[in-house]
C-alpha cells in the first residue's frame, strides 16, 4: 500500500459554484480556500475539492461517484432542480438501478439504488 486517499479533485470553471452543487448533493458546506480551489466535507466522506482549470470537459469522465438513494425518481427530480442534467433512461440490472446525471459542469454521475437496497 502505497497511503490513503487525502481528497477527490474535480476540475472545473467555477469552484464556488460546484462545490455549492456538491454541498446540496452530499452535505457538508462550501468553503473556499481562495477562489480558484473550494471544497466540501460531505458527512461520512473524504473531502471533495474544485480546483479550478482554463478548459471546459470535453470527454466523457474516466472516473465518477456513484452516490446511494432510497428513491432514484425522486433523488434524480431534486438534483435537476439543482441544476443536474439526466442522460437516458433509468437502468435496471442484476446489480440494481441507477441514472446517469451530469453535474452544472458535464461531469457524469449516478444515482443509484443496489439490488440489496430493493429488499
Amino acid at each position: 500500500m502505497i497511503g490513503h486517499i487525502d481528497e477527490v479533485v474535480i476540475d472545473c470553471r467555477d469552484p464556488k459554484a460546484l462545490a455549492t452543487f456538491w454541498a446540496s448533493v452530499l452535505g457538508g458546506e462550501p468553503r473556499g480556500r481562495d477562489a480558484a480551489w473550494w471544497y466540501i466535507l460531505p458527512p461520512g466522506w473524504t473531502q471533495l475539492s474544485f480546483q479550478k482549470v482554463p478548459e471546459a470537459k470535453t470527454v466523457k469522465n474516466r472516473l465518477h461517484l456513484d452516490v446511494r438513494v432510497d428513491d432514484i425518481a425522486a433523488a434524480t427530480d431534486q438534483a435537476e432542480q439543482l441544476g443536474a442534467r439526466r442522460i437516458g433512461e433509468e437502468h435496471h440490472d442484476i446489480a440494481g438501478s441507477f441514472q446517469v446525471l451530469q453535474d452544472p459542469e458535464g461531469n457524469e454521475w449516478c444515482v443509484v439504488r443496489p439490488a440489496a437496497a430493493h429488499d
